[in-house]
């Protein structure tokens, strides 16, 4: 019903009504004593009642603009305080930030350990961490940042890649021995293997990408959780394919070993994503560049 109503002339009003000067209210805001005098005018007609009897030497709040001050003046204090506060949290460094981040090593190690350091530079700020495994939609799902692994498509969100994750075929030195090392891919439907999600094995030759090969494999164990697929090669009961990063303890410790010297499979990227926004809250910004710069020192990668 008074979605036409001016705020600036509503605000006009209460300053008026609070310095009972159209004088000394022209100066608070800056404007002429013939430009209030419009406003007041124009904001009376617009309610259909007189708020201040004036004359040229004195004016008075009527009791409808008595009324109509106080009820304003609560209002527009309520909107200074959350105008305040929106610019406050946009441009310090609070507030809450909600992240959806893949499991596993990434997220429980990685991402856990950048996201706790951060929380300690920066004790104001709160974070959401969600480690749900479907793809998240930023908007509908109402996150700020996204730790998203695999090629992506095409979308509006900006895409930052923070490192690209390096792929591997391994066994215990305890499977090998039992069951024979393969020296081709296609030699790994002969043998047990751990799998998760992918049941074809696509790789390519080191020295040239366009030779490809793919095996389908079979296995005694199939389970999603990369620890687990870990855990049941280092027992022996077979042949896994994982990220490198989550097995460099065992790398180094030489309790998992790389099979196949000619063969490679693709390295997957890793990004963070997040929506354009030309007015991102200042915590949004730290976070992303700390999250750049940092990122690598939290991998840990097996030695050379």
């Amino acid at each position: 019903m008074y979605q036409d109503l001016n705020l600036a002339d509503v605000r006009a009003f209460t300053v008026i009504a609070e310095k009972g000067s159209f004088t000394i209210a022209a100066e608070k805001l800056g404007c002429s004593r013939s430009h209030l005098s419009k406003q007041l005018t124009q904001l009376e007609r617009y309610l259909g009642v007189t708020l201040i009897t004036r004359t040229t030497r004195a004016q008075r709040l009527t009791e409808q603009g008595r009324f109509f001050y106080e009820r304003c003046q609560h209002a527009l204090d309520i909107m200074e305080q959350a105008v305040a506060k929106t610019v406050d949290d946009a441009h310090n460094l609070q507030g809450k930030i909600n992240i959806n981040c893949v499991g596993g090593y990434i997220g429980e190690e990685i991402v856990n350990q950048l996201v706790n350091d951060f929380m300690t530079l920066h004790p104001n700020i709160q974070v959401h961490l969600d480690f749900s495994s479907q793809r998240v939609d930023l908007v509908l799902d109402e996150f700020d940042l996204v730790f998203r692994m695999g090629e992506l498509e095409d979308s509006g969100l900006v895409a930052r890649k923070l490192m690209d994750i390096a792929n591997c075929t391994l066994a215990s030195p305890r499977y090998i021995a039992k069951h024979g090392r393969p020296e081709h891919p296609k030699e790994l439907k002969h043998h047990a293997c751990v799998t998760g999600s992918v049941h074809h094995w696509s790789y390519h030759r080191r020295s040239n990408k366009s030779h490809k090969t793919e095996v389908t494999i079979t296995g005694a164990l199939l389970c999603k959780n990369g620890r687990v697929m870990k855990s049941s090669a280092l027992a022996g009961n077979g042949i896994v394919r994982l990220p490198e990063i989550y097995c460099s303890a065992e790398l180094n410790a030489g309790t998992l070993v790389h099979l196949f010297d000619d063969w490679a499979i693709s390295d997957t990227p890793l990004y963070l994503l997040y929506n354009r926004d030309q007015f991102q809250p200042a915590r949004l910004r730290q976070f992303i560049e700390f999250t750049i710069q940092n990122f690598m020192k939290y991998v840990e990668l097996p030695n050379a």
